[in-house]
């Protein structure tokens, strides 16, 4: 009877052992990449990976460190003046580009955030909404003529999938051949793209770009200082984090190597 109890105890013992241990395991598996349990960034995701890679393999940019900036940089796709104008990256316009005007937008208490719907504006009570003249944003719109730069029809893109993914492309065809080139009169810019050349060179192919420490190394050196893409200190370690958090360097590897489809890659931890 005493070895059946001794047994029964030990048992016992191991199971809540081992039961522990699974919970820790599925706990660090859960965190690993703490952000993908949010489902607007997976759809940000989702909707812009296939196009940021694509753009960033035939100009030589590292296309984690671009899709988190992307992600930073518009809110994962939800931030009012991304949601307008397809900007994903903050993008300012150049001379002569069509920028996003001011506008006279309401702020939403219950929902915390502005609101540029006609449709959804309607379905709040007055008392909800806090009218406010927003200034002119600076950034480059990428919505179509005749809208582009008005402050006509600024749900356009919102219900319009084919106009927000071409608005996206030019987007990121900016960021590559207006931005992170030679040419460029920000110096941080340039030499970044030197950089990243005599990398590749280096490397003799453009499997480099896909690595974790070329991806944090474009980060810290085309923003995070003065003259730059983004002159806070702070932002860096932002885009860092949410390359991080996402698992952006793992996302690419599973679709780009192991030919996985983005939801399987999502998935994956």
């Amino acid at each position: 009877m005493l070895s059946i109890f001794l047994y029964s105890r030990v048992m016992k013992e191991l199971l809540t052992f081992f039961t522990l241990i699974i919970l820790s395991l599925t706990s660090l598996h859960a965190n690993v990449y703490s952000y993908r349990k949010y489902s607007h960034v997976k759809d940000f995701y989702s909707n812009i990976t296939a196009d940021v890679v694509e753009v960033c393999k035939k100009y030589k940019l590292p296309p984690a460190a671009v899709l988190a900036i992307a992600g930073l940089e518009s809110g994962y796709g939800r931030g009012y003046v991304a949601q307008i104008t397809g900007n994903i990256l903050s993008l300012g316009a150049f001379k002569g580009d069509k920028k996003l005007p001011g506008l006279y937008l309401p702020y939403s208490k219950s929902k915390d955030k502005v609101l540029f719907d006609p449709k959804k504006i309607k379905m709040h009570k007055k008392n909800d909404l806090v009218w406010k003249k927003r200034p002119e944003s600076y950034k480059r719109d990428y919505r179509p003529a005749p809208y582009v730069g008005t402050i006509k029809n600024l749900e356009l893109l919102k219900y319009n999938s084919n106009l927000m993914k071409k608005a996206h492309e030019d987007c990121l065809n900016d960021f590559a051949t207006r931005w992170i080139v030679k040419k460029s009169n920000i110096k941080a810019f340039a030499n970044t793209r030197i950089w990243l050349d005599k990398l590749i060179a280096k490397n003799k192919n453009t499997n480099i770009l896909f690595n974790l420490r070329v991806n944090k190394e474009f980060i810290n050196r085309i923003g995070g200082h003065p003259k730059s893409f983004n002159n806070r200190a702070a932002w860096p370690k932002k885009a860092k984090a949410v390359m991080k958090n996402v698992g952006l360097i793992a996302l690419l590897a599973n679709i780009e190597y192991k030919k996985m489809n983005f939801n399987k890659a999502w998935s994956s931890q």
